[in-house]
Protein backbone atom coordinates (compact mmCIF):
# COMPACT_ATOMS: atom_id res chain seq x y z
CA UNK A 1 0.00 0.00 0.00
CA UNK A 2 1.14 3.62 -1.08
CA UNK A 3 0.44 6.77 0.74
CA UNK A 4 0.18 10.63 -1.07
CA UNK A 5 -0.80 13.60 0.61
CA UNK A 6 -2.86 15.73 -1.41
CA UNK A 7 -1.97 19.65 -1.13
CA UNK A 8 -4.39 22.79 -0.95
CA UNK A 9 -5.10 22.96 -4.83
CA UNK A 10 -5.78 19.13 -4.97
CA UNK A 11 -2.39 17.84 -6.36
CA UNK A 12 -0.90 14.65 -5.16
CA UNK A 13 2.47 12.94 -5.70
CA UNK A 14 2.45 9.59 -7.00
CA UNK A 15 4.68 7.55 -5.24
CA UNK A 16 7.33 6.04 -7.74
CA UNK A 17 6.44 2.23 -7.07
CA UNK A 18 2.72 3.12 -8.20
CA UNK A 19 4.04 5.15 -11.54
CA UNK A 20 6.46 2.20 -12.33
CA UNK A 21 3.46 -0.10 -12.61
CA UNK A 22 1.62 2.42 -14.17
CA UNK A 23 3.89 2.41 -17.05
CA UNK A 24 3.47 6.44 -16.99
CA UNK A 25 6.36 9.11 -16.44
CA UNK A 26 6.51 12.82 -16.44
CA UNK A 27 4.23 14.45 -18.83
CA UNK A 28 2.12 11.88 -19.06
CA UNK A 29 -1.49 11.57 -18.70
CA UNK A 30 -3.68 9.40 -16.26
CA UNK A 31 -7.26 8.66 -16.34
CA UNK A 32 -9.46 8.05 -13.65
CA UNK A 33 -12.61 5.93 -14.00
CA UNK A 34 -14.85 4.98 -11.51
CA UNK A 35 -15.76 1.00 -10.88
CA UNK A 36 -18.27 -0.54 -8.65
CA UNK A 37 -18.46 2.56 -6.46
CA UNK A 38 -14.42 2.36 -6.38
CA UNK A 39 -12.35 5.15 -8.36
CA UNK A 40 -9.33 3.73 -10.38
CA UNK A 41 -6.36 5.54 -11.80
CA UNK A 42 -4.77 4.35 -15.35
CA UNK A 43 -2.30 5.27 -17.42
CA UNK A 44 -4.66 7.08 -20.13
CA UNK A 45 -2.57 5.67 -22.90
CA UNK A 46 -3.04 2.31 -22.12
CA UNK A 47 -6.88 2.72 -21.77
CA UNK A 48 -7.11 4.51 -25.34
CA UNK A 49 -5.28 1.56 -26.72
CA UNK A 50 -7.86 -1.04 -25.09
CA UNK A 51 -10.93 0.79 -26.26
CA UNK A 52 -9.37 0.71 -29.94
CA UNK A 53 -8.36 -3.15 -29.42
CA UNK A 54 -12.38 -3.63 -28.16
CA UNK A 55 -13.30 -1.38 -31.19
CA UNK A 56 -12.00 -3.37 -33.92
CA UNK A 57 -12.53 -6.54 -31.98
CA UNK A 58 -14.18 -9.19 -35.15
CA UNK A 59 -13.22 -6.75 -37.76
CA UNK A 60 -10.53 -9.52 -38.80
CA UNK A 61 -12.83 -12.26 -39.01
CA UNK A 62 -15.68 -10.27 -40.90
CA UNK A 63 -12.99 -9.36 -43.34
CA UNK A 64 -11.19 -12.70 -43.70
CA UNK A 65 -8.31 -11.82 -42.90
CA UNK A 66 -6.50 -14.48 -40.90
CA UNK A 67 -2.71 -14.06 -40.95
CA UNK A 68 0.05 -10.63 -41.63
CA UNK A 69 0.10 -11.40 -44.98
CA UNK A 70 -3.50 -10.78 -45.48
CA UNK A 71 -3.35 -7.90 -43.58
CA UNK A 72 -0.28 -6.39 -45.98
CA UNK A 73 -2.31 -7.34 -48.88
CA UNK A 74 -5.13 -5.64 -48.41
CA UNK A 75 -3.50 -2.53 -47.69
CA UNK A 76 -1.82 -2.66 -50.96
CA UNK A 77 -4.56 -2.89 -52.50
CA UNK A 78 -6.10 0.45 -50.32
CA UNK A 79 -3.29 1.69 -51.55
CA UNK A 80 -3.35 0.83 -55.32
CA UNK A 81 -7.24 2.24 -55.23
CA UNK A 82 -6.55 5.38 -53.86
CA UNK A 83 -3.25 6.02 -56.05
CA UNK A 84 -6.32 5.18 -59.36
CA UNK A 85 -8.38 7.35 -57.87
CA UNK A 86 -5.49 9.98 -57.63
CA UNK A 87 -4.39 9.65 -61.26
CA UNK A 88 -7.98 9.65 -62.10
CA UNK A 89 -8.53 12.74 -61.13
CA UNK A 90 -5.80 13.88 -62.71
CA UNK A 91 -6.71 12.44 -66.16
CA UNK A 92 -10.13 13.57 -65.58
CA UNK A 93 -9.40 17.77 -65.61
Amino acid sequence: MELAKITLRGQITIPAEIRKKLGVKDGDKVVFIEENGRIVMENSVRVALKDVQDAFKGEAERLGLEDDGDVVAMIKEIRREKQADRLGGVLRR
